[in-house]
């Protein structure tokens, strides 16, 4: 069903006050009480979009987005945190949540979250098709494009569309440095109407994939000031020797701007 909602919340109060604006905003909702009604219902209903909370009894939100993710499951999921629950957010954007709200939320934003999670999963899966053409490799890694499957050492790794299609740009433009609002343009369409969040999540995600230690990238290199690069053969500091030579570009060009106009410029001069 279009726009169809599946809100899960254990207070009767939010899921009512949730469920009446999203309705007015054209959303149709099925209010769920519980991780266990949300699993039974999704064995005869596919939801656009999941708004799952993460405080729960039983089971709470953050063991359901896991278990959906880890059972192949490729579910929109936004969750609701607690607003000063830093780790619940980590947690949730680990395991594989597209976006989070913080309670108290202003419905207004919970909507717009919504419309943009839908429509970001909606390009990607148009530029993440499959494609006819041999798998790509790299380093203990193969990517195969008609399968959309990512395998280490021959064992295949879990890919969610976002991810393929992130990872399919990267290796498309191998050796090539792009810049952030490059990578929104090519993925989404229109750069500047996608949050950077939208791209932080998307990185962070692949290089939890595919490095050995995400915060000492070797495939998936951060150029600073200039955006990412995606290095093939793991060649470590490549993104910092090309932001050196930048910077020493930069310095030159400077200095010969100075110079063209030494002398010109007016002494002591007062404002």
């Amino acid at each position: 069903m279009a726009n169809n909602i599946f809100l899960v919340d254990d207070d009767p109060v939010v899921r009512d006050v949730t469920a009446e604006y999203l309705q007015m905003r054209g959303f149709t909702v099925t209010t769920l009480p519980s991780v266990r009604a949300m699993q039974e219902r999704l064995r005869s209903e596919r939801p656009q979009v999941v708004v799952l909370d993460i405080m729960m009894p039983e089971v709470d939100g953050i063991s359901a987005l896991r278990a959906l993710r880890e059972s192949g499951d490729d579910l929109p999921v936004i969750m609701l945190t607690a607003r000063n629950e830093v780790i619940d957010r980590v947690l949730g954007l680990e395991f594989g949540a597209d976006d989070y709200v913080g309670k108290p939320f202003d419905p207004g934003e919970l909507v717009a979250r919504i419309r943009s999670v839908m429509r970001r999963r909606s390009i990607a899966n148009l530029t993440g098709a499959p494609e006819s053409r041999e798998s790509f490799r790299f380093g203990p890694f193969e990517l195969d494009f008609r399968s959309r499957e990512l395998y280490r050492d021959e064992v295949r790794m879990p890919l969610r569309s976002s991810e393929f299609a992130f990872l399919k740009l990267f290796v498309n433009h191998s050796m090539t440095i792009l810049s952030r609002e490059r990578i929104i343009e090519i993925v989404y369409g229109e750069a500047g109407r996608y949050r950077n969040r939208s791209l932080d999540v998307a990185i962070w995600r692949l290089r939890r994939l595919i490095e050995t230690d995400p915060s000492e990238p070797r495939y998936l290199q951060t150029v600073w000031g200039h955006g990412y690069v995606f290095v093939p053969d793991g060649e470590v500091g490549f993104a910092e020797r090309f932001g050196e030579h930048a910077r020493e570009h930069a310095d030159e060009a400077g200095a010969e701007y100075a110079d063209e106009f030494e002398g010109e410029m007016p002494d002591n001069e007062e404002d």
